[in-house]
């Protein structure tokens, strides 16, 4: 008799192909009562089902990073709009050939703050070469949000030393796919924020928030927040940059207003240098 494992890889097998073949044809996908469950997408994308895409989206990174021997994560966050040295010198040298001023301004912007591309990408080194003689339980491995600018450059960084990357990338509309320097094995896609940020948290030993936007803001307060609450354990919350984090935010008003405890502000550090933000992880755990 036929064992089991062999009757449900077949099962899969055969789901899979009555899909594919659709695809392949270019048949439009109905709704399908007689088709398996879990491979008809008509009804895995109800509205009723949101419940077990949530599952399957904290089911999927887990068992993947789990299998790659991935436990402990240094999540790097920053803009996906800072771009490597060598791209903003160029885009610097054609606007500075152009008489547009506008483009000129924005051409010195990006070559301003690419410096902090470099800066991540020094930092990912410095990650990587620390974790390259650990044992496996022992390393620490950089994860972003998968995307470019200081995302791509901290995994790039990494990449160089020879070490596996994640991305945890989200699907947006004018969201790309994980930059280069993501293993292929673990870039990931995600369609919920929740669950992606929860991703994030999950094996994180240390956050390290360069100059952003919206997005670096909500994950720098996601982590704030739990940690302040309990609901994480604490964690090194390193603001990269202090010029730009000591302009951004003035959380003394907070502190004056009694919307948060003096001691709160001791959650963070301030660094200036990728070497800083690496002691500061080091001095926490005592490395």
């Amino acid at each position: 008799m036929e064992n089991t494992d062999n009757l449900n890889r077949r099962t899969v097998a055969d789901a899979w192909a009555d899909l594919q073949a659709l695809a392949n044809n270019g048949e439009p996908l109905e709704a399908n009562a007689y088709r398996l469950a879990f491979a008809d997408p008509e009804f895995l994308l109800r509205r009723e089902t949101r419940g077990i895409r949530f599952q399957l989206e904290m089911l999927k990174p887990d068992l993947e990073q789990q299998a790659l021997g991935i436990e402990n994560t240094i999540v790097v966050f920053g803009s996906a709009r800072f771009p490597p040295p060598e791209v903003a010198d160029v885009e610097l040298a054609a606007a500075r050939a152009g008489t547009d001023k506008a483009a000129l301004k924005v051409a010195e912007r990006r070559s301003r703050n690419a410096h902090y591309y470099d800066q991540a990408r020094l930092f990912g080194r410095i990650v990587a070469g620390y974790s390259a003689d650990r044992e496996s339980k022992d390393r620490l491995y950089i994860c972003t949000g998968g995307g470019p600018g200081i995302m791509e450059a901290a995994n790039r960084g990494a990449h160089e030393m020879g070490a596996l990357t994640v991305g945890l990338n989200i699907a947006l509309p004018h969201e790309q796919s994980g930059n280069q320097y993501v293993s292929p094995s673990l870039n990931f896609k995600f369609h919920y924020f929740a669950l992606r940020k929860m991703h994030f948290m999950m094996r994180a030993k240390a956050l390290v928030a360069f100059p952003g936007g919206f997005g670096t803001l909500d994950e720098l307060f996601e982590v704030l927040t739990l940690v302040q609450t309990g609901k994480a354990k604490p964690v090194p919350i390193i603001l990269f940059g202090t010029d730009y984090w000591s302009r951004l935010l003035n959380l003394d008003v907070l502190i004056e207003e009694g919307a948060i405890s003096p001691d709160d502000v001791k959650l963070f550090t301030y660094v200036d240098t990728p070497e800083a933000a690496w002691d500061a992880i080091r001095a926490f755990y005592q490395l």
